[in-house]
Formats: C-alpha cells, structure tokens, sequence
C-alpha cells in the first residue's frame, strides 16, 4: 500500500499546476483533485477510480496526475469524454 500521505500530497500538488477541472470519481463521488482533504477521504476507501479532466491544458493534466497516481501504486483510469 502506497504512503497515503506523500501520495495525496503529491497528487494535490501535481494537478494544482494545471489551470482544467481534474476531478477523481471514486464509486458515487466526485472529488477535486486540487483538494488534499477531499483526496485523504478518498483515496483510502475506494480502489478503483476515474479521471475526468476538462480545460485548455487537459492533455497534460491528464498525464501528469495518471503518472502521479501510478507513481503510489493508485490506479486511476483517465475518462475520455
């Protein structure tokens, strides 16, 4: 299991750099990947989650958080909309 904390730090951090809407389902929730608190609820109770990024830098989000997430043992799958 991947350190929680440095996981969700780094995941936060990473997607703040970008100016889309990343936001990470986990079964009924949606959640702000910029929000470390929301990030910590999360990403401890649910296994599988899904990305939905929108916005003029997408691509790039899309990878860097994907490789943040992979990075901690997460896996996420990127929703292409």
């Amino acid at each position: 299991m991947a350190n929680n904390n440095a996981a969700v730090v780094e995941i936060a951090q990473t997607a703040g750099r970008f100016t889309s809407s990343i936001v990470l389902q986990a079964e009924n929730k949606y959640i702000d990947v910029k929000s470390i608190l929301g990030l910590f609820t999360t990403l401890v109770s649910s296994e599988s989650y899904e990305l939905h990024v929108h916005g003029p830098d997408a691509e790039e989000a899309k990878a860097a958080v994907s490789e943040a997430f992979a990075k901690h043992g997460l896996k996420v799958q990127v929703v292409e909309e």
